[in-house]
């Protein structure tokens, strides 16, 4: 035996993980020698006086190499220490053990003369155990990180990430399979999120010792952990049948089983565990879940185990993040109906061009409704490990409600959605309401992702429409892109595509904002009134529809007043825009385009007065405008001169698509009849400064 001193006590043993102390208090015998199993990196705690016998002045420590210790209150270099009342030893082991009890330490007591009164044995057995995570979030689960069991943002920030399991590995009666209780492919697994338990020790647990991983009632709900059996299940499960490759990934943590004991292996071994997330961030639901592992004592027959070491991880889920115009676009939706065969020539022309994929909806399953923005908004999820799109489906519910489950859940490709009460839906509920900015600074805050944008109903309205609550707490819970409100119920239909839109440009911010202006189409109409083109009339080559010159327009006056109305609520969006999202004069382009109201059940709103050119499609330079049959001079469109003097500026291309009687007489245009899957941010959503 030898006798260690304080200072041999190695200082990062005095630390439990993240710098807290972690002494585990136990009890010195001289009656009876213990036996105790102790953690490495943490210590056991002795109260030398409480176990002193009678009489006792001094005592005296020993120990075999492996253990380590440290008195308080310090001692001199004597051999026999005096005891007092706060007598304090600090026991720690720097390695593992290989058999059950090869270690040990024991404390002599001493009257006033060297006499021994009473001596305390502890038998000590070491193990390892650390339960890791990607804490450091590169896309590996590293060794027993000091700061797995906490989550900062930032790009010095730490935490794991975890995924919502929400695609479906099955393309028959699929479902997602978050709502799958068990794991049915091995492709399923890279959705989840790898967490490792290692351990090295004996062979065995002493008699009764075990270890359990645990999880809180309140995070059952959101995450369900799963086990493989031996470190070859990945590789060997591929060729099995399904019940014997679920037998492979035993289901641990569920919310219906809050605790289970999990395996000791002996020797230095390895657990892989694959943890799944289960919903998303919401009103109830900050995203944050841990997951505890503990090693519990035995007491006596009958009585339960106490933990004496529990080890904690902190996962927080991904959010559902929305991705820009400016962002590069992967592939093109539309539909097709019966009645948009001149839609549907312009567009796939323009995405043939662009050299995207284009995906058509056919009527079989979009049953005449051709409203492809409005039934859903596409995003995606992140991690260090693993990324794939995710659809929002919204709960405006028209014929379209079937495609996005049926035809756009499957592998690596997820679907959500928020359900509202039926009287609470509204027109302000379908997508073409729901967009993003890119990535702006306001007043010094970075918003790498962007902010999303929703119209709502005016704040002083007392019978205006809004977007449903559930559809908002959800947006808003996502945290990496905080939304922000615009006024738009002032429109029949009530979407802000109908009055906005961005488009990538080389210079400033990396964008423009396009803002529909009724003061600009007066300007470019009085215009051509000065050139001698008064005469030039709207719609030509439109059928059945009323011709319209520029002077009928000019002296309309009811017109006018309507369009000054329009003008001054898109004026004051114009003002939250600027303000919210850190924006210039120079940041925004105004666009020609009058508008007219309508009475609806007594209330007047909105709707454009020729094809709205704002609600456009955008691929990258490539732009998809409504044609908006303006005034021809000398052969050309006036508005169509106008948006491509106004485009080409910022090396942008402008594709007039004729949507006239297929999408502009039902209210509706270019960009509410299509929709863009785009490829994710480079920038990491956990890297934002929150």
């Amino acid at each position: 035996m030898s006798k260690r001193s304080s200072s041999s006590f190695p200082a990062f043993l005095h630390k439990r993980k993240g710098g807290a102390e972690y002494h585990r208090t136990c009890r010195l015998d001289t009656n009876n020698p213990q036996s105790v199993l102790h953690v490495v990196g943490t210590s056991l705690k002795a109260n030398l006086n409480r176990s002193a016998p009678p009489g006792s002045k001094f005592f005296s420590v020993k120990c075999t190499a492996n253990v380590k210790y440290n008195i308080s209150p310090p001692p001199g270099e004597t051999y026999r220490v005096p005891l007092s009342g706060n007598s304090v030893i600090l026991i720690s082991m720097s390695h593992a053990s290989q058999s059950e009890n090869d270690d040990k330490l024991s404390v002599h007591y001493y009257g006033n003369s060297r006499k021994v009164l009473g001596k305390a044995v502890l038998h000590l057995t070491a193990i390892e155990i650390s339960l890791d995570v990607d804490a450091d979030r590169d896309g590996i689960v590293e060794r027993n990180n000091p700061d797995k069991e906490s989550w900062t943002w930032g790009p010095n920030g730490h935490g794991a990430v975890l995924l919502v399991n929400c695609d479906s590995e099955k393309t028959y009666r699929k479902s997602p399979d978050s709502e799958e209780p068990r794991i049915s492919k091995v492709a399923d697994l890279k959705d989840m999120s790898l967490m490792v338990l290692r351990t090295r020790g004996p062979t065995h647990l002493p008699t009764g010792y075990k270890l359990t991983m645990h999880i809180s009632q309140g995070d059952a709900e959101s995450v369900r952990v799963f086990r493989a059996t031996s470190p070859e299940a990945v590789k060997t499960s591929v060729q099995k049948f399904f019940s014997a490759f679920v037998k492979d990934f035993p289901l641990v943590l569920s919310s219906e089983v809050l605790s289970q004991e999990v395996p000791y292996l002996g020797g230095s071994a390895e657990t892989n565990f694959y943890v799944e997330g289960l919903r998303f961030p919401d009103k109830d639901f900050d995203g944050l879940v841990t997951i505890n592992l503990s090693l519990l004592e035995p007491i006596g027959e009958g009585i339960p185990e106490t933990p004496i070491f529990t080890d904690k991880v902190v996962f927080r889920v991904s959010p559902w993040i929305m991705t820009p115009n400016t962002l590069q676009p992967e592939e093109v939706f539309v539909c097709s109906t019966s009645d948009n065969y001149q839609f549907l020539k312009g567009m796939k022309n323009l995405v043939a061009k662009s050299g995207y994929k284009l995906s058509i909806c056919h009527e079989y399953l979009n049953r005449g409704d051709r409203w492809m923005q409005d039934e859903l908004e596409f995003g995606y999820i992140d991690s260090p490990h693993h990324s794939f799109p995710v659809v929002l489906d919204s709960p405006r519910d028209g014929y379209l409600d079937d495609f996005p489950y049926d035809e756009l859940l499957g592998p690596d490709f997820g679907y959500v959605t928020r359900v509202a009460k039926r009287k609470d839906v509204s027109s302000l509920d379908s997508f073409g309401n729901l967009e993003v900015s890119p990535p702006v600074t306001v007043n010094g805050k970075n918003y790498p992702l962007g902010r999303i944008l929703i119209g709502v109903a005016f704040p002083t309205a007392t019978r205006g429409r809004n977007m449903t609550k559930v559809v908002q707490d959800f947006l808003w819970a996502q945290k990496v892109q905080e939304p922000v409100a615009l006024f738009s119920d002032w429109l029949s239909v009530g979407h802000i595509d109908e009055f906005m839109t961005f488009v990538p440009a080389p210079d400033r911010k990396g964008f423009r904002l396009l803002l529909a202006s009724p003061d600009a189409g007066y300007k470019l109409f009085r215009e051509l009134h000065n050139d001698g083109h008064g005469q030039a009339k709207m719609f030509d080559g439109v059928e059945n529809d009323e011709r319209v010159t520029v002077d009928d327009i000019l002296m309309d006056e009811h017109l006018r007043i309507q369009n000054n109305y329009v003008q001054s609520c898109i004026d004051w969006n114009r003002d939250v825009l600027k303000r919210e999202l850190g924006l210039d004069d120079d940041d925004i382009i105004e666009l020609p385009i009058l508008f007219k109201l309508l009475n609806e059940m007594d209330e007047l709103r909105a709707v454009a007065y020729y094809p709205d050119m704002v609600n456009m499609i955008v691929l990258g330079k490539n732009l998809g405008i409504p044609k908006p049959f303006g005034p021809k001079v000398n052969g050309r469109c006036a508005l169509e001169a106008k948006m491509c003097s106004l485009m080409e500026g910022l090396g942008l291309n402008c594709t007039f698509i004729d949507d006239f009687a297929s999408y502009h007489k039902l209210m509706g245009e270019v960009h509410c009849g299509s929709n863009v899957r785009r490829k994710p941010f480079d920038f990491k959503w956990w890297n934002l400064e929150l």
